[in-house]
């Protein structure tokens, strides 16, 4: 199959457009990651870049900001026709540095993939975003406070005038990419570079985030280029879409189109692996499902389809009963504590033998919260967690460290995660030699090739570092050394979320058949929720720190009983250009989880609905209820 460029044919229709790329071709030393790519974005149009991890997605769009020439990339050819507020079009290829600086953040802005590595970790949160205001508005910084505080308010995060005093590890994944785009639509930019802007949040937000930026269009013309790896968010937001694969440009069409009648094979397989929600209804069990792949440029159909019936309901190997999780954050000039966030309260669930029990809920939940205080990175405030019978708390030491080797754990943000000082190699040997599994230097450079391959990377991968993957790519790298130890229990938490349709159907079913071959049980922390009704057998729904609904993933997604679950469901976009729905929106401020000392959230009762089905008697008190 050639894989060669298709250039966009000339015509009237670039005579207008605000962004005019021309045969742009970037290059890492010896490696060309965008090869004579072509496009125009038109003014209040959304342009959509699609294509797996590596593809040259987010190198076009840090190219197209000259942040390329900061991270050992070099401009090898091509144009970059920009039109500013005033004055000619502009190359950015040849602008100057002082020309560009006036240019980003200000006509120009760009929400970045990974949050915690864009914000700077020793400002305020509402320092950095005052910044770009002071900068570029000339705000004094009073003001700037302000507006900073409406921005943030825009981005429904709540408790804002707390927020603009903290720090950004204080913040979850979910509301650090919110405040970046807060950050990134301060200046009400002509051209917003979106780079995976709602991965890390569930979906409620992502249908408010993907709002703002509609309205957005609507008021000042804003032209959005929309980099995802999310069909539906495409099917929703796109008017034209790009699809890139292997650096080159392969397809170009309005979305209807390219839904309808994709004409390359890899843009096919790309739609063919898209996780449709209701796509297992009436079905008891998760199902595996063939994937097709691209193979020497041409499609091929992978693995094959089975019902995933894994799990042993005879006893469960993790128990947790009203596990309680809080923080101090706010205190007397003596010490005293005046404020506590109450991150998890009171909750209870059973994980079984070959199980997978999805836990999903917006940011900030207590999710995660759960998967940190199981892996013992965090001390719990109260509460009991038996693994495999034992008590946790009633551990010795070295139980304690035996536990971590059976429960390991995939983290939200890869680049974080992994240390950029050692190769990922290294990174993925690292819990084989700590926990001597494997004596043998050799053998354990084996096992480290197996599990790059079970996870779709090459062996030759090991001796690259964490910043020469793509995102994806290191995602891929952290669950192979999550799978490294052998363990019995795998908490993921949003595992999948920063890998395109095609990786992340492959890797759903790669963990479905580890989990048939081993008998592992999952943890899966997600926001996704066409994934978790994929890969799920139960399906437990938080909301500030508790569970409103448990049950079968059956039950819970064809008979939701709480409020908040329906909303959830509704918000998931559906990749269908041409299906219109309306949505049951959840409106208003989210109520904060800090609370003045003394003042206990009420804990929700919960009732049994039917077999195994358990729902919050107070739905009325969720906001919004229905």
């Amino acid at each position: 199959m050639n894989s060669a460029p298709i250039a966009k044919p000339a015509g009237s229709e670039a005579a207008g457009s605000l962004l005019s790329v021309r045969s742009l071709s970037v290059e890492f030393g010896s490696f060309r990651a965008v090869n004579e790519v072509s496009f125009d974005v038109q003014p209040g149009k959304t342009l959509a870049i699609v294509g797996e991890s590596g593809s040259g997605k987010s190198v076009t769009s840090l190219a197209i900001m000259r942040l390329t020439d900061y991270t050992g990339g070099r401009i090898a050819g091509g144009e970059i026709l920009f039109r500013p507020s005033s004055g000619e079009p502009l190359d950015l290829v040849k602008a100057s540095d002082d020309r560009l600086r006036q240019i980003r953040g200000n006509e120009i802005a760009m929400i970045f993939q990974e949050p915690m590595t864009s914000l700077n970790p020793v400002f305020t949160i509402g320092n950095q975003i005052a910044e770009t205001l002071i900068l570029h508005e000339g705000l004094s910084s009073r003001d700037a406070r302000l507006r900073a505080k409406e921005l943030l308010q825009k981005v429904r995060l709540p408790d804002a005038d707390r927020l603009l005093d903290r720090y950004p590890h204080q913040l979850s994944g979910g509301m650090r990419q919110r405040v970046m785009i807060a950050m990134a639509l301060a200046c009400r930019p002509k051209l917003l570079i979106a780079d995976e802007p709602t991965t890390a949040l569930d979906v409620t937000i992502q249908a408010q985030i993907l709002n703002i930026i509609r309205d957005l269009q609507q008021e000042m013309g804003t032209a959005v280029i929309f980099i995802t790896h999310d069909m539906g968010v495409v099917a929703e937001m796109a008017d034209d879409v790009v699809v890139m694969w292997k650096g080159n440009k392969v397809e170009e069409a309005p979305v209807r189109e390219i839904f309808a009648a994709p004409k390359h094979p890899y843009t096919r397989a790309l739609l063919s692996a898209v996780p449709r929600l209701g796509s297992l209804k009436g079905e008891p069990l998760p199902k595996r499902t063939p994937v097709t792949v691209m193979d020497g440029g041409e499609p091929k159909l992978v693995g094959e389809t089975r019902v995933q019936d894994t799990a042993n309901y005879a006893k469960p190997i993790l128990e947790v009963e009203k596990l309680t999780t809080r923080f101090d954050v706010g205190k007397t000039f003596l010490g005293r504590v005046t404020h506590r966030v109450h991150a998890v309260e009171e909750v209870s669930f059973q994980i079984y033998p070959g199980e997978t029990l999805a836990l999903v809920g917006e940011s900030g939940s207590g999710k995660s919260t759960i998967g940190r205080t199981l892996q013992q990175l965090i001390e719990p405030t109260s509460g009991m967690v038996r693994f495999e019978g034992r008590d946790m708390n009633a551990m010795s030491h070295g139980e304690r460290r035996r536990l971590r080797q059976q429960i390991q754990y995939i983290f939200q943000d890869p680049f974080a995660s992994l240390d950029p000082r050692h190769t990922v190699g290294y990174s993925i040997a690292e819990p084989i030699v700590v926990h001597g599994l494997i004596k043998d230097r050799k053998a354990i450079d084996r096992r480290v090739q197996e599990l790059l391959e079970q996870v779709g990377l090459r062996p030759e991968h090991a001796k690259r570092y964490p910043h020469e993957f793509s995102g994806g790519q290191r995602q891929r790298v952290c669950i192979a050394r999550a799978l490294a130890s052998d363990p019995k229990l795998i908490i993921a938490d949003e595992s999948v979320s920063a890998l395109d349709v095609s990786i992340q159907a492959q890797i759903v079913n790669l963990l479905m058949e580890l989990q048939e071959k081993r008998g592992l049980s999952y943890l899966f922390i997600t926001h996704d929720m066409a994934v978790v009704e994929k890969i799920s057998h139960r399906v437990a729904v938080m909301y500030l720190g508790q569970i409103v609904e448990i049950g079968t993933r059956q039950a819970v997604f064809e008979n939701p009983q709480h409020s908040y679950t329906r909303k959830l469901l509704s918000a998931v976009p559906i990749a269908d250009p041409q299906r219109e729905r309306a949505k049951m929106r959840i409106e208003g401020e989210i109520p904060s989880p800090v609370r003045p000392v003394g003042q206990e959230p009420a804990i929700h009762r919960m009732q049994e609905i039917e077999p195994g089905h358990w729902v919050a008697l107070e739905a009325d008190a969720i906001r919004g209820a229905a």
